[in-house]
């Protein structure tokens, strides 16, 4: 999740560095990247405590906490935590305005009504992923910081499901389905109309967001059942980190061939060819075809 937010708006760093960063170690990047992974693993942490004390209402106190930890080492104080008090646009990669938040004068005002109508008896009543969608475009929409709104924005959609009982920080991540395509995720954002606010187009993709990770989760599951009955039904098989990585592998990418298992652990062919047949006489892959062109699925 702390990669995919970040990465939506811009930074950088890959899956792998922010894995490495994350374990303690160094890598070359630069500090503002560095601290937006760090923060938004703060953000995230925050998100489970207040999940643990099962808070009924998010304040305003939360909103500002959240994008304080969102934007700690990267932005001023005073504006970490801090409405913004300038004007601000939104851009697209061709300097062009897409979007005009309101002015700084109606921040406060909008921002209270925003929280008021959240914690409603008529917000509540709502189904989660519809509140979710709804609250996630409406905080964008008054874009009440002068940076950070967006990782604020997905920081509150998920504490929201979380609170209404979707255990988002341990199943799904819509971050990552946003991030497989970020011009159609800003593309949603524009379809609704100022003067209506008619947020149809953009909840139909939001909805479709939490489909779409609800399905890998169930496949996710499904994969795991099927290792809890290989387990059960030929006990207990110790495998090293290379063959557990190539098995998780095969539960998203449902085949592997010798080079890509190459490619992986930057070996020769021979050595990736002997790491699948061990797999091979675990009976917990197969070959696939002929030698030439040969692949490997789960059995």
């Amino acid at each position: 999740m702390a990669h995919h937010s970040t990465s939506i708006e811009g930074n950088p760093l890959t899956l792998e560095q922010v894995k490495k960063l994350l374990i303690g170690n160094k890598i070359a990047a630069w500090e503002k990247d560095k601290n937006e992974v760090l923060n938004y693993v703060g953000v995230l942490e925050y998100i489970d405590k207040l999940g643990e004390k099962k808070v009924k209402e998010i304040t305003e106190d939360i909103i500002l906490k959240i994008h304080q930890l969102n934007t700690k080492g990267i932005l001023p104080e005073n504006q970490s935590g801090f409405y913004r008090k300038v004007p601000v646009a939104v851009v697209n990669s061709y300097g062009r305005v897409i979007f005009q938040p309101p002015p700084v004068n109606k921040i406060t005002t909008l921002m209270k009504d925003f929280i008021s109508w959240l914690n409603s008896d008529q917000a509540q009543e709502l189904y989660p992923v519809l509140l979710s969608g709804i609250s996630h475009y409406e905080f964008v929409r008054i874009h009440p910081f002068i940076d950070g709104n967006g990782r604020t924005a997905r920081a509150l959609a998920t504490l929201i499901l979380y609170l209404k009982g979707f255990d988002t920080k341990r199943f799904f991540a819509l971050d990552d389905y946003y991030n497989e395509d970020r011009d159609k995720y800003y593309d949603a954002l524009q379809t609704v109309d100022q003067k209506t606010l008619d947020t149809t187009q953009w909840l139909e993709y939001f909805c479709e967001g939490v489909a779409v990770s609800m399905n890998r989760v169930k496949d996710t599951v499904l994969q795991l059942s099927h290792d809890r009955r290989l387990k059960d039904k030929r006990g207990q098989i110790f495998l090293n980190e290379k063959q557990i990585k190539i098995l998780k592998y095969l539960q998203t990418g449902l085949k592997i061939t010798t080079k890509e298992c190459q490619d992986m652990f930057n070996v020769s062919e021979r050595t990736a060819r002997n790491y699948l047949n061990e797999l091979v006489k675990k009976d917990l892959i197969k070959p696939v075809g002929p030698q030439k062109g040969r692949y490997y699925i789960l059995t």
